[in-house]
Protein backbone atom coordinates (compact mmCIF):
# COMPACT_ATOMS: atom_id res chain seq x y z
CA UNK A 1 0.00 0.00 0.00
CA UNK A 2 1.40 3.37 -0.93
CA UNK A 3 1.84 6.12 1.62
CA UNK A 4 -0.77 8.14 -0.24
CA UNK A 5 -3.36 5.37 -0.07
CA UNK A 6 -2.70 4.59 3.59
CA UNK A 7 -3.01 8.24 4.56
CA UNK A 8 -6.14 8.60 2.49
CA UNK A 9 -7.76 5.61 4.18
CA UNK A 10 -7.01 7.06 7.59
CA UNK A 11 -8.46 10.36 6.48
CA UNK A 12 -11.53 8.58 5.15
CA UNK A 13 -12.05 6.89 8.48
CA UNK A 14 -11.75 10.18 10.32
CA UNK A 15 -14.32 11.79 8.06
CA UNK A 16 -16.69 8.82 8.13
CA UNK A 17 -20.16 10.20 8.62
CA UNK A 18 -22.70 7.63 7.65
CA UNK A 19 -23.33 3.95 7.14
CA UNK A 20 -25.15 2.35 4.26
CA UNK A 21 -28.31 4.33 4.63
CA UNK A 22 -26.57 6.53 7.19
CA UNK A 23 -24.76 5.64 10.40
CA UNK A 24 -25.24 7.26 13.78
CA UNK A 25 -23.85 10.74 14.12
CA UNK A 26 -21.55 10.15 17.07
CA UNK A 27 -18.79 12.71 16.95
CA UNK A 28 -20.69 14.95 14.54
CA UNK A 29 -21.90 18.43 15.30
CA UNK A 30 -25.53 18.81 16.34
CA UNK A 31 -27.80 18.80 13.29
CA UNK A 32 -31.55 19.30 13.80
CA UNK A 33 -32.29 17.33 10.63
CA UNK A 34 -30.57 14.32 12.17
CA UNK A 35 -31.07 14.76 15.89
CA UNK A 36 -34.63 16.05 16.16
CA UNK A 37 -37.72 14.02 15.26
CA UNK A 38 -39.32 15.16 12.01
CA UNK A 39 -43.02 15.09 11.14
CA UNK A 40 -44.50 12.40 8.92
CA UNK A 41 -44.84 13.37 5.26
CA UNK A 42 -48.33 13.51 3.73
CA UNK A 43 -49.42 10.53 1.65
CA UNK A 44 -51.31 10.27 -1.64
CA UNK A 45 -49.36 13.19 -3.10
CA UNK A 46 -49.18 13.62 -6.85
CA UNK A 47 -45.91 12.56 -8.51
CA UNK A 48 -43.25 15.24 -8.16
CA UNK A 49 -43.36 17.48 -11.23
CA UNK A 50 -40.37 17.65 -13.52
CA UNK A 51 -38.95 21.14 -13.34
CA UNK A 52 -35.74 22.24 -14.96
CA UNK A 53 -33.32 19.34 -14.68
CA UNK A 54 -30.92 21.56 -16.59
CA UNK A 55 -28.63 22.81 -13.81
CA UNK A 56 -24.90 22.54 -14.25
CA UNK A 57 -23.75 18.96 -13.60
CA UNK A 58 -27.35 17.63 -13.56
CA UNK A 59 -27.25 14.10 -15.03
CA UNK A 60 -29.33 13.74 -18.17
CA UNK A 61 -29.56 9.94 -18.43
CA UNK A 62 -29.17 9.00 -14.74
CA UNK A 63 -32.01 9.25 -12.23
CA UNK A 64 -31.91 12.07 -9.70
CA UNK A 65 -34.80 13.46 -7.63
CA UNK A 66 -35.84 17.04 -8.37
CA UNK A 67 -34.11 18.21 -5.20
CA UNK A 68 -32.43 17.12 -1.96
CA UNK A 69 -30.00 14.50 -0.77
CA UNK A 70 -30.06 10.82 -1.80
CA UNK A 71 -27.86 7.84 -1.10
CA UNK A 72 -28.46 4.06 -1.13
CA UNK A 73 -31.00 2.47 -3.47
CA UNK A 74 -33.57 0.58 -1.38
CA UNK A 75 -36.57 -1.67 -1.89
CA UNK A 76 -35.92 -2.49 -5.54
CA UNK A 77 -38.87 -4.51 -6.76
CA UNK A 78 -40.54 -5.22 -10.13
CA UNK A 79 -44.31 -5.63 -10.01
CA UNK A 80 -47.00 -5.60 -12.70
CA UNK A 81 -44.80 -3.99 -15.33
CA UNK A 82 -43.35 -1.33 -13.02
CA UNK A 83 -39.84 -1.05 -11.65
CA UNK A 84 -39.85 0.53 -8.20
CA UNK A 85 -36.76 2.37 -7.01
CA UNK A 86 -36.92 3.37 -3.36
CA UNK A 87 -33.87 5.10 -1.94
CA UNK A 88 -32.38 6.86 1.06
CA UNK A 89 -33.67 10.43 0.93
CA UNK A 90 -33.72 13.60 3.00
CA UNK A 91 -37.07 15.30 2.25
CA UNK A 92 -35.94 18.47 3.99
CA UNK A 93 -32.47 19.26 2.74
CA UNK A 94 -29.49 18.71 0.47
CA UNK A 95 -27.30 17.11 3.14
CA UNK A 96 -27.46 13.72 4.83
CA UNK A 97 -30.11 13.52 7.56
CA UNK A 98 -33.79 12.83 8.31
CA UNK A 99 -33.40 9.49 6.51
CA UNK A 100 -36.55 8.38 4.71
CA UNK A 101 -37.43 6.31 1.66
CA UNK A 102 -37.82 8.32 -1.50
CA UNK A 103 -39.59 6.62 -4.41
CA UNK A 104 -39.45 6.60 -8.20
CA UNK A 105 -41.05 4.32 -10.78
CA UNK A 106 -40.24 3.27 -14.33
CA UNK A 107 -41.53 0.98 -17.04
CA UNK A 108 -38.16 0.70 -18.80
CA UNK A 109 -35.39 1.22 -16.18
CA UNK A 110 -34.35 4.42 -17.99
CA UNK A 111 -37.19 6.98 -17.70
CA UNK A 112 -38.18 7.58 -14.08
CA UNK A 113 -41.09 9.37 -12.42
CA UNK A 114 -40.45 10.70 -8.93
CA UNK A 115 -43.23 9.74 -6.53
CA UNK A 116 -44.18 10.91 -3.04
CA UNK A 117 -41.92 9.97 -0.13
CA UNK A 118 -42.84 6.41 0.90
CA UNK A 119 -41.58 6.01 4.48
CA UNK A 120 -40.43 8.51 7.10
CA UNK A 121 -39.03 8.13 10.61
CA UNK A 122 -41.17 7.00 13.53
CA UNK A 123 -40.65 6.31 17.24
CA UNK A 124 -38.16 3.52 16.44
CA UNK A 125 -35.93 5.89 14.48
CA UNK A 126 -34.93 6.92 10.99
CA UNK A 127 -35.64 4.66 8.02
CA UNK A 128 -32.35 3.22 6.85
CA UNK A 129 -31.70 0.84 3.97
CA UNK A 130 -33.63 -2.31 3.13
CA UNK A 131 -35.53 -4.22 0.47
CA UNK A 132 -39.01 -5.01 -0.86
CA UNK A 133 -40.65 -8.25 -1.92
CA UNK A 134 -44.03 -9.12 -3.41
CA UNK A 135 -45.75 -11.59 -1.09
CA UNK A 136 -47.78 -13.30 -3.81
CA UNK A 137 -48.84 -16.21 -1.56
CA UNK A 138 -49.83 -14.01 1.40
CA UNK A 139 -47.33 -15.63 3.76
CA UNK A 140 -47.42 -12.54 6.01
CA UNK A 141 -51.19 -12.18 6.07
CA UNK A 142 -51.20 -8.65 4.64
CA UNK A 143 -52.96 -9.82 1.47
CA UNK A 144 -51.93 -11.79 -1.59
CA UNK A 145 -49.60 -9.71 -3.71
CA UNK A 146 -48.84 -7.19 -0.96
CA UNK A 147 -45.61 -5.26 -1.35
CA UNK A 148 -43.64 -5.77 1.87
CA UNK A 149 -40.79 -3.43 2.77
CA UNK A 150 -38.10 -4.60 5.19
CA UNK A 151 -35.84 -1.88 6.57
CA UNK A 152 -33.58 -0.91 9.44
CA UNK A 153 -35.03 1.45 12.03
CA UNK A 154 -32.08 3.46 13.33
CA UNK A 155 -32.87 4.66 16.83
CA UNK A 156 -31.75 8.17 17.60
CA UNK A 157 -33.18 9.23 20.95
CA UNK A 158 -34.58 7.79 24.16
CA UNK A 159 -34.75 4.03 24.73
CA UNK A 160 -33.94 3.22 21.10
CA UNK A 161 -30.87 5.45 20.79
CA UNK A 162 -28.02 3.56 19.15
CA UNK A 163 -30.18 0.58 18.19
CA UNK A 164 -30.48 -0.69 14.62
CA UNK A 165 -33.54 -2.93 14.48
CA UNK A 166 -35.31 -4.59 11.58
CA UNK A 167 -38.86 -3.57 10.79
CA UNK A 168 -41.48 -4.19 8.13
CA UNK A 169 -44.22 -2.20 6.44
CA UNK A 170 -46.63 -3.22 3.72
CA UNK A 171 -48.49 -1.68 0.81
CA UNK A 172 -51.62 -2.97 -0.92
CA UNK A 173 -51.80 -0.16 -3.50
CA UNK A 174 -48.60 -0.70 -5.45
CA UNK A 175 -46.23 1.18 -3.18
CA UNK A 176 -48.16 4.44 -2.91
CA UNK A 177 -48.95 4.04 0.79
CA UNK A 178 -47.33 1.85 3.43
CA UNK A 179 -48.65 0.64 6.78
CA UNK A 180 -46.13 -0.27 9.44
CA UNK A 181 -46.46 -3.64 11.14
CA UNK A 182 -47.89 -3.08 14.62
CA UNK A 183 -45.38 -5.42 16.29
CA UNK A 184 -42.18 -3.85 14.93
CA UNK A 185 -39.31 -4.50 15.30
CA UNK A 186 -39.36 -8.02 13.87
CA UNK A 187 -35.68 -8.45 14.74
CA UNK A 188 -34.58 -6.63 17.88
CA UNK A 189 -31.02 -5.43 18.37
CA UNK A 190 -29.22 -3.43 21.03
CA UNK A 191 -26.42 -1.81 19.04
CA UNK A 192 -25.72 -0.04 15.77
CA UNK A 193 -24.08 -2.86 13.82
CA UNK A 194 -26.92 -4.77 12.19
CA UNK A 195 -28.58 -3.25 9.17
CA UNK A 196 -29.73 -3.17 5.56
CA UNK A 197 -31.96 -6.28 5.24
CA UNK A 198 -32.00 -7.85 1.76
CA UNK A 199 -34.75 -10.48 1.50
CA UNK A 200 -35.65 -13.10 -1.09
CA UNK A 201 -37.73 -16.27 -1.32
CA UNK A 202 -35.63 -19.45 -1.25
CA UNK A 203 -37.67 -22.03 -3.11
CA UNK A 204 -35.65 -25.07 -2.06
CA UNK A 205 -36.19 -24.48 1.68
CA UNK A 206 -39.62 -22.86 1.28
CA UNK A 207 -38.74 -19.80 3.33
CA UNK A 208 -37.73 -16.18 3.13
CA UNK A 209 -34.03 -15.51 3.59
CA UNK A 210 -32.68 -12.24 5.00
CA UNK A 211 -29.08 -11.07 4.74
CA UNK A 212 -28.03 -8.44 7.28
CA UNK A 213 -24.73 -6.56 7.40
CA UNK A 214 -22.73 -6.47 10.64
CA UNK A 215 -21.29 -3.00 10.12
CA UNK A 216 -18.00 -2.51 11.96
CA UNK A 217 -18.24 -6.11 13.20
CA UNK A 218 -17.51 -7.11 9.60
CA UNK A 219 -19.70 -9.95 8.39
CA UNK A 220 -23.17 -10.95 7.24
CA UNK A 221 -25.90 -12.55 9.34
CA UNK A 222 -28.50 -14.80 7.69
CA UNK A 223 -32.03 -15.23 9.00
CA UNK A 224 -34.98 -17.32 7.82
CA UNK A 225 -38.76 -16.89 8.05
CA UNK A 226 -41.93 -18.42 6.67
CA UNK A 227 -44.08 -15.34 7.23
CA UNK A 228 -41.77 -12.26 7.04
CA UNK A 229 -42.66 -11.48 10.66
CA UNK A 230 -40.98 -14.16 12.78
CA UNK A 231 -37.29 -14.63 12.00
CA UNK A 232 -34.78 -17.27 13.14
CA UNK A 233 -31.03 -16.83 12.97
CA UNK A 234 -29.48 -19.29 10.50
CA UNK A 235 -25.76 -18.58 10.21
CA UNK A 236 -22.99 -15.99 10.13
CA UNK A 237 -20.55 -15.36 7.30
CA UNK A 238 -17.22 -13.80 8.23
CA UNK A 239 -13.87 -13.83 6.46
CA UNK A 240 -10.59 -11.96 6.48
CA UNK A 241 -9.89 -9.42 3.76
CA UNK A 242 -6.33 -8.96 2.61
CA UNK A 243 -4.96 -5.55 3.58
CA UNK A 244 -8.24 -4.35 5.11
CA UNK A 245 -8.38 -5.27 8.79
CA UNK A 246 -11.05 -2.75 9.80
CA UNK A 247 -13.95 -1.45 7.73
CA UNK A 248 -17.74 -1.40 7.73
CA UNK A 249 -19.73 -4.10 5.93
CA UNK A 250 -23.02 -2.77 4.58
CA UNK A 251 -25.84 -3.38 2.08
CA UNK A 252 -25.51 -7.13 1.45
CA UNK A 253 -27.21 -8.92 -1.44
CA UNK A 254 -27.22 -12.70 -1.89
CA UNK A 255 -27.96 -13.60 -5.51
CA UNK A 256 -28.46 -16.96 -7.19
CA UNK A 257 -27.02 -17.11 -10.69
CA UNK A 258 -27.45 -20.57 -12.21
CA UNK A 259 -25.68 -23.09 -10.00
CA UNK A 260 -23.60 -20.38 -8.32
CA UNK A 261 -24.43 -17.92 -5.57
CA UNK A 262 -22.89 -14.45 -5.26
CA UNK A 263 -22.75 -12.42 -2.05
CA UNK A 264 -22.29 -8.71 -2.72
CA UNK A 265 -21.25 -6.43 0.17
CA UNK A 266 -20.50 -2.71 0.24
CA UNK A 267 -17.59 -1.63 2.43
CA UNK A 268 -16.56 1.75 3.75
CA UNK A 269 -13.94 3.02 4.21
CA UNK A 270 -11.65 0.66 2.36
CA UNK A 271 -12.83 0.54 -1.24
CA UNK A 272 -10.55 -0.16 -4.20
CA UNK A 273 -8.70 3.15 -3.66
CA UNK A 274 -10.22 4.99 -0.69
CA UNK A 275 -13.62 5.59 0.78
CA UNK A 276 -16.47 3.44 -0.51
CA UNK A 277 -16.51 0.30 -2.64
CA UNK A 278 -18.41 -2.88 -3.47
CA UNK A 279 -16.88 -6.33 -3.14
CA UNK A 280 -18.33 -9.78 -3.81
CA UNK A 281 -17.82 -13.45 -3.05
CA UNK A 282 -18.82 -16.37 -5.25
CA UNK A 283 -19.84 -19.63 -3.61
CA UNK A 284 -22.78 -21.77 -2.55
CA UNK A 285 -25.83 -21.30 -0.33
CA UNK A 286 -27.72 -24.32 1.04
CA UNK A 287 -30.66 -22.48 2.57
CA UNK A 288 -28.78 -21.93 5.83
CA UNK A 289 -25.13 -21.15 5.20
CA UNK A 290 -23.18 -19.29 2.53
CA UNK A 291 -19.80 -20.82 1.76
CA UNK A 292 -17.40 -18.74 -0.32
CA UNK A 293 -15.17 -20.23 -2.97
CA UNK A 294 -11.47 -20.24 -2.18
CA UNK A 295 -9.88 -17.06 -3.43
CA UNK A 296 -8.00 -13.87 -2.77
CA UNK A 297 -10.53 -11.39 -1.38
CA UNK A 298 -11.65 -8.67 -1.71
CA UNK A 299 -12.71 -8.87 -5.35
CA UNK A 300 -14.26 -5.64 -6.56
CA UNK A 301 -17.53 -5.25 -8.44
CA UNK A 302 -16.52 -1.82 -9.73
CA UNK A 303 -12.98 -0.44 -9.59
CA UNK A 304 -13.93 3.24 -9.73
CA UNK A 305 -14.48 5.70 -6.94
CA UNK A 306 -18.23 6.14 -7.27
CA UNK A 307 -20.38 3.02 -7.19
CA UNK A 308 -21.69 2.06 -3.76
CA UNK A 309 -24.57 0.26 -2.01
CA UNK A 310 -25.67 -1.49 -5.19
CA UNK A 311 -28.44 -4.09 -4.85
CA UNK A 312 -30.64 -6.04 -7.28
CA UNK A 313 -34.31 -5.88 -8.14
CA UNK A 314 -36.57 -8.63 -6.86
CA UNK A 315 -39.33 -9.95 -9.10
CA UNK A 316 -37.26 -10.06 -12.30
CA UNK A 317 -36.94 -13.85 -12.54
CA UNK A 318 -33.56 -15.08 -13.74
CA UNK A 319 -32.60 -11.62 -14.94
CA UNK A 320 -30.36 -9.92 -12.36
CA UNK A 321 -30.44 -6.13 -12.55
CA UNK A 322 -28.50 -3.89 -10.15
CA UNK A 323 -28.30 -0.16 -9.53
CA UNK A 324 -25.91 1.68 -7.22
CA UNK A 325 -25.42 5.05 -5.56
CA UNK A 326 -23.04 7.08 -7.72
CA UNK A 327 -20.99 8.76 -5.04
CA UNK A 328 -18.46 8.07 -2.29
CA UNK A 329 -18.81 8.74 1.44
CA UNK A 330 -15.34 10.30 1.33
CA UNK A 331 -16.68 13.47 -0.32
CA UNK A 332 -20.41 12.90 -0.88
CA UNK A 333 -21.46 15.90 1.19
CA UNK A 334 -19.24 18.24 -0.82
CA UNK A 335 -19.94 17.43 -4.47
CA UNK A 336 -21.02 20.66 -6.24
CA UNK A 337 -24.63 19.69 -6.98
CA UNK A 338 -27.70 21.78 -6.16
CA UNK A 339 -30.64 21.62 -5.56
CA UNK A 340 -30.04 17.84 -5.66
CA UNK A 341 -27.10 15.89 -4.37
CA UNK A 342 -26.12 12.51 -5.80
CA UNK A 343 -27.38 10.32 -8.62
CA UNK A 344 -27.69 6.61 -9.27
CA UNK A 345 -25.68 4.56 -11.72
CA UNK A 346 -27.23 3.34 -14.92
CA UNK A 347 -28.97 0.03 -14.19
CA UNK A 348 -26.70 -2.91 -14.92
CA UNK A 349 -27.32 -6.49 -15.93
CA UNK A 350 -25.25 -9.04 -14.03
CA UNK A 351 -23.66 -12.18 -15.45
CA UNK A 352 -20.95 -14.63 -14.48
CA UNK A 353 -17.77 -14.65 -16.56
CA UNK A 354 -14.95 -17.19 -16.51
CA UNK A 355 -11.48 -15.64 -16.97
CA UNK A 356 -8.29 -17.63 -16.44
CA UNK A 357 -10.11 -20.15 -14.27
CA UNK A 358 -11.75 -17.51 -12.08
CA UNK A 359 -15.47 -16.78 -11.84
CA UNK A 360 -16.12 -13.03 -12.05
CA UNK A 361 -19.34 -11.08 -11.57
CA UNK A 362 -19.62 -9.16 -14.81
CA UNK A 363 -21.88 -6.18 -15.36
CA UNK A 364 -22.98 -4.13 -18.36
CA UNK A 365 -25.57 -1.40 -18.85
CA UNK A 366 -29.05 -2.84 -19.44
CA UNK A 367 -30.21 -3.28 -23.03
CA UNK A 368 -33.02 -0.78 -22.43
CA UNK A 369 -30.45 1.99 -22.95
CA UNK A 370 -30.97 1.42 -26.69
CA UNK A 371 -34.37 3.09 -26.32
CA UNK A 372 -32.77 6.53 -25.87
CA UNK A 373 -29.78 5.99 -28.17
CA UNK A 374 -29.19 7.53 -31.56
CA UNK A 375 -27.29 6.11 -34.53
CA UNK A 376 -23.65 5.12 -34.25
CA UNK A 377 -21.21 7.58 -35.81
CA UNK A 378 -17.51 7.06 -36.48
CA UNK A 379 -15.23 9.20 -34.30
CA UNK A 380 -12.04 10.73 -35.68
CA UNK A 381 -11.55 13.62 -33.27
CA UNK A 382 -14.31 16.06 -32.35
CA UNK A 383 -17.86 14.73 -32.13
CA UNK A 384 -21.34 15.93 -31.21
CA UNK A 385 -21.75 14.96 -27.59
CA UNK A 386 -25.32 16.15 -27.00
CA UNK A 387 -26.72 15.76 -23.48
CA UNK A 388 -24.94 12.44 -22.93
CA UNK A 389 -23.44 9.71 -25.08
CA UNK A 390 -21.99 6.24 -25.38
CA UNK A 391 -18.49 5.89 -26.79
CA UNK A 392 -17.35 2.47 -28.02
CA UNK A 393 -13.60 2.18 -28.37
CA UNK A 394 -11.53 -0.77 -29.58
CA UNK A 395 -7.84 -0.67 -28.72
CA UNK A 396 -4.95 -2.88 -29.77
CA UNK A 397 -3.19 -4.66 -26.94
CA UNK A 398 0.14 -4.95 -28.72
CA UNK A 399 1.33 -1.64 -27.23
CA UNK A 400 0.53 0.60 -24.30
CA UNK A 401 -1.92 3.39 -25.08
CA UNK A 402 -3.30 6.64 -23.68
CA UNK A 403 -6.88 7.73 -24.30
CA UNK A 404 -7.97 11.33 -23.76
CA UNK A 405 -11.50 12.74 -23.72
CA UNK A 406 -11.42 16.53 -23.66
CA UNK A 407 -13.53 19.66 -24.19
CA UNK A 408 -13.05 23.25 -25.38
CA UNK A 409 -12.02 24.32 -21.86
CA UNK A 410 -8.97 22.04 -22.04
CA UNK A 411 -10.45 19.79 -19.36
CA UNK A 412 -9.46 16.16 -19.83
CA UNK A 413 -10.52 12.69 -18.77
CA UNK A 414 -7.43 10.55 -19.38
CA UNK A 415 -6.80 6.85 -18.98
CA UNK A 416 -3.90 4.55 -19.83
CA UNK A 417 -4.03 0.93 -20.94
CA UNK A 418 -1.02 -1.22 -20.08
CA UNK A 419 -0.93 -3.94 -22.74
CA UNK A 420 1.45 -6.22 -20.86
CA UNK A 421 -0.18 -6.01 -17.41
CA UNK A 422 -3.67 -5.82 -18.97
CA UNK A 423 -4.67 -2.95 -16.69
CA UNK A 424 -6.52 0.33 -17.18
CA UNK A 425 -5.70 3.40 -15.11
CA UNK A 426 -7.88 6.53 -14.91
CA UNK A 427 -6.40 9.87 -13.85
CA UNK A 428 -8.87 12.14 -12.05
CA UNK A 429 -7.03 15.38 -11.29
CA UNK A 430 -7.59 19.14 -11.48
CA UNK A 431 -7.36 18.89 -15.27
CA UNK A 432 -10.52 16.74 -15.28
CA UNK A 433 -12.78 19.53 -14.00
CA UNK A 434 -13.70 20.82 -10.55
CA UNK A 435 -11.91 19.02 -7.72
CA UNK A 436 -11.25 21.67 -5.07
CA UNK A 437 -14.55 21.11 -3.20
CA UNK A 438 -12.86 18.26 -1.31
CA UNK A 439 -9.18 17.57 -0.82
CA UNK A 440 -9.49 13.85 -1.57
CA UNK A 441 -11.56 14.04 -4.77
CA UNK A 442 -8.48 14.33 -6.97
CA UNK A 443 -7.13 10.79 -7.36
CA UNK A 444 -4.17 10.57 -9.77
CA UNK A 445 -4.31 6.80 -10.24
CA UNK A 446 -7.45 4.65 -10.30
CA UNK A 447 -6.46 1.24 -11.62
CA UNK A 448 -8.41 -1.84 -12.68
CA UNK A 449 -7.61 -5.20 -14.27
CA UNK A 450 -9.12 -5.52 -17.74
CA UNK A 451 -9.81 -9.23 -17.27
CA UNK A 452 -9.63 -9.89 -21.02
CA UNK A 453 -7.76 -12.21 -23.36
CA UNK A 454 -6.87 -11.69 -27.01
CA UNK A 455 -5.11 -8.96 -28.96
CA UNK A 456 -7.70 -6.19 -28.55
CA UNK A 457 -10.07 -4.82 -25.95
CA UNK A 458 -13.37 -3.06 -26.62
CA UNK A 459 -14.50 -0.49 -24.07
CA UNK A 460 -17.91 1.13 -23.60
CA UNK A 461 -17.96 4.56 -21.96
CA UNK A 462 -21.25 6.14 -20.89
CA UNK A 463 -20.58 9.85 -20.46
CA UNK A 464 -23.07 12.18 -18.76
CA UNK A 465 -22.81 15.74 -17.44
CA UNK A 466 -20.94 14.67 -14.29
CA UNK A 467 -19.94 11.03 -14.65
CA UNK A 468 -18.10 8.48 -16.76
CA UNK A 469 -19.10 4.81 -16.46
CA UNK A 470 -16.48 2.68 -18.20
CA UNK A 471 -16.84 -1.04 -19.00
CA UNK A 472 -15.16 -3.68 -21.05
CA UNK A 473 -17.75 -4.68 -23.63
CA UNK A 474 -17.92 -8.17 -22.13
CA UNK A 475 -18.59 -6.75 -18.66
CA UNK A 476 -15.41 -8.24 -17.19
CA UNK A 477 -14.43 -4.87 -15.69
CA UNK A 478 -16.39 -1.79 -14.63
CA UNK A 479 -15.16 1.58 -13.40
CA UNK A 480 -17.47 4.44 -12.35
CA UNK A 481 -16.15 7.92 -11.64
CA UNK A 482 -17.74 11.29 -11.03
CA UNK A 483 -16.27 14.25 -12.92
CA UNK A 484 -17.27 17.91 -12.91
CA UNK A 485 -16.09 19.59 -16.13
CA UNK A 486 -17.47 22.95 -17.31
CA UNK A 487 -18.90 21.19 -20.34
CA UNK A 488 -19.23 17.60 -21.47
CA UNK A 489 -16.16 16.07 -23.12
CA UNK A 490 -16.54 16.14 -26.92
CA UNK A 491 -13.13 15.28 -28.34
CA UNK A 492 -11.21 11.98 -28.51
CA UNK A 493 -7.54 11.25 -29.01
CA UNK A 494 -5.76 7.90 -28.78
CA UNK A 495 -1.98 7.56 -28.67
CA UNK A 496 0.25 4.50 -28.72
CA UNK A 497 -1.79 1.83 -30.49
CA UNK A 498 -4.33 1.19 -33.21
CA UNK A 499 -7.90 2.14 -32.41
CA UNK A 500 -11.43 2.32 -33.75
CA UNK A 501 -14.15 4.45 -32.19
CA UNK A 502 -17.86 5.05 -32.55
CA UNK A 503 -20.21 7.31 -30.63
CA UNK A 504 -23.97 7.53 -30.29
CA UNK A 505 -25.95 10.22 -28.50
CA UNK A 506 -28.16 9.37 -25.56
CA UNK A 507 -31.30 11.46 -25.38
CA UNK A 508 -32.06 13.20 -22.09
CA UNK A 509 -34.64 11.38 -19.96
CA UNK A 510 -35.95 14.76 -18.76
CA UNK A 511 -36.75 16.41 -22.11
Amino acid sequence: MTTYTFAALLFAASLMMASCGGDDNHGQDYNPLIDDPQPEQPKDEEPVAKSGYDEQFRPQVHYTPAKNWVNDPNGLVYDNGTYHLFYQYNPQGNDWGNMSWGHATSSDLIHWTEQAVALTRDALGAVFSGSCVIDKDNTAGFGAGAMVALYTAAGETGDVAGKQQQCIAYSTDGGKNFTRFASNPVIKNDDDNLRDPKVFWHQASKKWIMALAKGWKMGVEFYGSTDLKSWQHLSTFVTKLNGRPSLQWECPDLIQMGDKWVLVVSVNPGGPILGSGMMYFTGQFDGTTFTADAGDYPVWFDYGMDNYAGVTWSGTGDRRIMIGWMNNWQYSGNVPCSPWRSAFTLPRELKLIEIDGKTLLGNTVVKEIDGIAGQWQTVTGDYEAGDAYQLRLTLGLDKNSTVTLSNDNDEKFVFDVNATARTLTVHRTSTTGQTSFNGTFSVPSIQAPLNVTGNTVTLDLFVDQSSVELFTQSGSMAMTNLVFPKSIYNRLSVNGTTSEAQVRKLNSIWK
